[in-house]
């Protein structure tokens, strides 16, 4: 049976747009602040990002990018493309007294260029975005998730959704649900992370779901 979100908003991902993320470790060097930075943003097409997510970018594709350094040339740094944002219901919460504020956060990533919203939605709506999303990361990749697993309760808010994973020679790529760690409440994103392989251990076997789970929260979690 599906079960429900209050409100989901998104843009597709896109081939082009995961092959700019995984292009930007090895990009060259940009310093951290200046008329450099500056010029790289607008060469770009992109722009900064302060109100859907603290000190962030809005890429030209319409994704909102996360980065622990300004994510030019920098090898060891983190980043996460947030192409969704979900509002799960919250059993604790059942007079919906985080109701307005939360759907006015949700307004804001709806009204984005491209992005597009359900409300209220499911988490199969939840899914049909992530799904549509790894075939895009399949597409420039070339090959499959190395690994599938469900996301867990202690990682994420909401509906149990599906974590994929994928490795070049030097990143992680993990595709699914996580934690919205800013000032917004009880909200998830739907994201592609891409950090490097050095966050955790080797890859765990596809049937150890723990040690799965704990290896996908080493590379999405901050």
């Amino acid at each position: 049976m599906p079960i429900p979100v209050h409100a989901l908003a998104h843009r597709p991902l896109t081939a082009p747009a995961v092959a700019e993320l995984i292009a930007l470790p090895t990009a060259p060097h940009v310093p951290d602040e200046g008329d450099a930075l500056d010029a790289e943003v607008r060469q770009r097409g992109w722009s900064w990002e302060h109100e859907l997510v603290c000190d962030s970018f809005r890429t030209g594709y319409g994704h909102v990018l996360c980065s622990s350094a300004i994510p030019f040339g920098r090898p060891d740094a983190r980043h996460f493309l947030v192409f969704g944002q979900m509002y799960p219901v919250d059993p604790e919460d059942e007079d919906m007294t985080n109701g307005p504020w939360l759907y006015d956060i949700m307004d804001d990533w709806q009204r984005q260029p491209g992005w597009s919203g359900r409300r209220p939605g499911t988490d199969q709506d939840c899914e049909s975005v992530l799904a549509q999303a790894a075939q895009a990361v399949t597409e420039h990749l070339g090959t499959a998730p190395e690994r599938t697993v469900p996301s867990s309760e202690a990682m994420v808010a909401g509906p149990t959704l599906t974590h994929r994973v994928w490795r070049t020679s030097t990143h992680a790529l993990v595709l699914g649900p996580a934690a919205d760690n800013g000032p917004y409440g009880y909200l998830s994103h739907l994201q592609l992370s891409y950090t490097p392989l050095t966050c955790g251990p080797d890859l765990p076997p596809a049937d150890d779901e723990d040690g799965l789970s704990r290896w996908i929260s080493a590379h999405v979690d901050w």
